[in-house]
């Protein structure tokens, strides 16, 4: 009795454990769910053989008072014969023999009732042992369904292990694109072809006021060379 209390004790005390809890506490939830996955798979099959041993010697004790019941009704039976050729026998004179046969009846009858003990002894062990095998099994039901709530937790935390990592890969890549970004480059080649453009257009403008100039000072000498011109044909009186 005293294994059946550890059993059962073991079984709700596992199946009482609050995972989300233990994980938050956890340092490493990963190893801890690990850990706890491999605790619960040695307590189930630990149980499951416990369990195993307590229903078998269930099954032996209903088979002993099948075996008893039996052995009531053939006792019975026997006394019922015994005691039936007292009477033939008495009917017929013959006393002697027929008090050997009652005599015989009698111990059919003490043997009939010793099974009838031993039944009335077994039934209330076998209801407490079935109570407790019922137990074991709800409680060995539970833990296979708390073993498989943390293999589900652990898969989940794994593969949002996995997706941090990733989302961190694609972040810490994105920051090395952002420094070395071609856009960047980009502006900035922009920015010199701008200013070679501005400067290319100043050398433009710059040409095109010494050429204004040029072209005024050819006037300017067209203009003076007439005036000497007119001013010769003045002195030769034409």
């Amino acid at each position: 009795m005293a294994e059946k209390q550890s059993i059962l004790g073991r079984i709700a005390q596992l199946t009482r454990a609050n995972v989300n809890a233990l994980i938050d506490q956890a340092e490493d939830p990963q190893k801890m769910l690990d850990q706890m996955v491999r605790d619960y798979t040695s307590n189930i099959a630990e149980a499951e053989g416990a369990i195993a041993q307590t229903i078998g010697n269930l099954r032996l004790a209903e088979a002993d008072r099948e075996d008893d019941v039996a052995a009531v009704k053939e006792w019975g039976t026997k006394a019922a014969a015994a005691s039936a050729k007292a009477d033939a026998l008495r009917g017929e004179g013959r006393t002697a023999e027929a008090d050997r046969f009652d005599e015989l009846a009698k111990l059919a009858l003490k043997r009939q009732i010793g099974f009838e003990q031993e039944v009335a002894a077994a039934d209330p062990q076998i209801a407490s042992q079935t109570e407790v095998v019922d137990r074991l099994k709800s409680g060995l039901t539970q833990m296979k369904e708390k073993l498989q709530e943390l293999k589900t937790k652990r898969d989940q935390l794994v593969a949002r292990a996995k997706a941090a990592q990733a989302q961190a890969q694609v972040q810490d890549t994105l920051g090395s694109i952002n420094v070395l970004d071609p856009t960047s480059e980009l502006s900035r080649f922009e920015e010199r072809v701008r200013r070679e453009e501005a400067r290319v257009a100043g050398q433009a403008e710059l040409q095109g006021d010494s050429l204004e100039a040029q072209f005024a000072s050819l006037e300017d000498a067209g203009t003076d060379l007439d005036v000497e011109a007119r001013l010769a044909a003045l002195k030769s009186g034409s």
